[in-house]
């Protein structure tokens, strides 16, 4: 018993003092919050009163910043508004001269117009008068015709007849005088000039002499060759020919087989066709109209390739694909055993430098001469002669005017416009004439000779008439008796002209008339 009252008496004690350890920790920590939160209020105070003074402090600042900028945006629009209140009093002083000078025009006008009005009475009542003294000077006039009439005894239709006849043989001894002084001059200066231009572009240019012929000599290893061309019954060199478009000889000539034909590209195609053939070893009609469509491709491309080169070297640009071809296809053309790519090469560079030497445009010139005989080569047959024809196909591939013209009338077939059209119809004279550039055959020679001679001798008074020197001088021997000194100037142009009309020759026939006086007497 006592233990467990002596163990409720330690409990009860511990209790006891348990409560009263809290009663007091409770006192203790009641005063201490009270104080500490006096002291949080009372720091909190002081906070916000501070935070008061910042806030008024900033806001007076603001408020200074906002009355600023306020401030100066007031004075910027003031400035503006100054500026266009300046602006607007120039525009009104402007407007005002404007006005004031407006009105002084307006009277300067208004005066003018009465000044006019009265110049208009005056010219009005002298036109009156005038008039008035025209009747007055015809009435006159008639007069005086009557009175003349009468002393002379002619009318004055018959003395205006007679005065005009007159003067008319008077202006025509004179004009033949003076178109003697003329063209002795001109042909003192003029040929001194042409003949220097001439042989300048002749020496600038360097000249090629070039032959084509008809036919195209193949040559082969052996005649066992031949054989195989033939083929059996012939059927070899028959499809050859048709697929070609040539003849071909195959005779007894060792190691030759002879092409025949007038055009040089088929000649050409055929050649290069017999070529792959033999060195292929495979001839029959299949294997040829193979090769030789092949090699019309070939040749087709170097056409093509050949006019862009040559328009390169000569520096023409912008040609149109189709006269490129052309001018390709010159390559295979002869003209009078020259060939016709390397005459039109040499005309070319004959006109760039003849147009350089007269001030004209080279390049044009240039171009022209290159294709002045773009109508030899046609794609297909046409009755026009080929400087027309060339005309027509230039001026459809979209050249100029001025080219078309040269081209056309470079043999006189139109009529020249422009100064590129005599030099060309010139640098191709020089380039056809040269030595060596051209052959002809010999009974066309000789009738170019006895037509010079007829067209000289049906001409009055004309005695004998020679053509020397390979046609190109005509020397005219003309009766005493019947031609005076005066008409030889005449008969000689007049001959050179009917020359230049009726016929086709290269370069320029010089055409001397020879009058001589004979006295004669005999001694008895």
């Amino acid at each position: 018993m006592s233990i467990i009252l002596a163990i409720v008496l330690i409990v009860a004690s511990v209790i006891i003092g348990c409560a009263l350890g809290y009663v007091l920790f409770r006192f203790v920590f009641t005063q201490s919050y009270k104080g500490v939160v006096e002291k949080a209020r009372a720091r909190a105070e002081s906070l916000l009163a501070d935070a008061r003074k910042e806030a008024e402090v900033e806001r007076d600042k603001k408020m200074l910043e906002v009355k600023e900028k306020f401030l100066n945006k007031k004075s910027e629009l003031e400035k503006e508004v100054q500026q266009r209140n300046q602006k607007i009093a120039q525009v009104e002083n402007k407007l005002k001269q404007r006005e004031i000078s407006l009105n002084q025009r307006q009277e300067e006008l208004s005066h003018r117009k009465s000044e006019i009005d009265r110049v208009e009475s005056k010219l009005q009542t002298q036109q009156q008068s005038l008039a008035r003294k025209e009747e007055e000077l015809e009435k006159m006039r008639n007069l005086e015709r009557e009175k003349l009439e009468e002393l002379g005894g002619l009318s004055a239709e018959e003395a205006k007849q007679r005065l005009i006849e007159s003067l008319k043989d008077e202006a025509r001894t004179d004009a033949q005088s003076y178109i003697n002084e003329i063209m002795d001059d001109a042909k003192m200066t003029a040929n001194k000039e042409a003949k220097r231009i001439i042989i300048q572009s002749i020496q600038r240019v360097a000249t090629e002499t070039a032959i084509e012929n008809s036919v195209t000599v193949f040559h082969i290893d052996n005649d066992e060759v031949k054989g195989r061309i033939i083929g059996r019954e012939g059927r070899n060199i028959r499809a050859l020919e048709s697929a070609c478009g040539v003849e071909i000889v195959v005779d007894d000539t060792p190691e030759a087989i002879v092409i025949s034909g007038f055009d040089p590209v088929r000649r050409e195609i055929c050649r290069l066709a017999l070529h792959q053939l033999i060195a292929d070893g495979r001839i029959h009609p299949a294997r040829i109209e193979e090769v030789v469509a092949k090699v019309s491709k070939q040749v087709e491309d170097e056409i093509i390739e050949t006019g862009k080169r040559t328009a390169i070297d000569l520096g023409i640009h912008g040609l149109h694909p189709e006269l490129i071809r052309i001018v390709g296809k010159m390559k295979y053309r002869s003209s009078y055993g020259q060939n016709l790519l390397q005459h039109a090469r040499e005309t070319a560079n004959l006109c760039s430098v003849m147009a350089a030497e007269l001030g004209l445009n080279p390049k044009k010139a240039k171009r022209a001469g290159l294709l002045h005989d773009i109508g030899k080569v046609p794609d297909e047959e046409s009755e026009l002669p080929h400087a027309l024809y060339g005309a027509k196909l230039a001026e459809k591939f979209k050249e100029k005017p001025e080219i078309c013209n040269a081209i056309g009338a470079h043999h006189d077939e139109m009529e020249m416009t422009t100064l590129i059209a005599p030099i060309v119809q010139v640098c191709d004279a020089i380039s056809g004439a040269r030595p060596g550039a051209r052959r002809e055959i010999a009974e066309a020679y000789i009738k170019r000779l006895n037509d010079l001679e007829n067209i000289a001798m049906s001409y009055e008074g004309v005695m004998k008439t020679y053509a020397i020197q390979a046609g190109r001088e005509l020397r005219v021997i003309v009766g005493a008796d019947k031609i005076s000194d005066e008409q030889i100037e005449s008969l000689s142009s007049d001959i050179a002209r009917r020359i230049q009309d009726e016929m086709t020759y290269p370069g320029q026939v010089k055409i001397t008339v020879i009058r001589e006086t004979r006295s004669v007497s005999y001694a008895k």
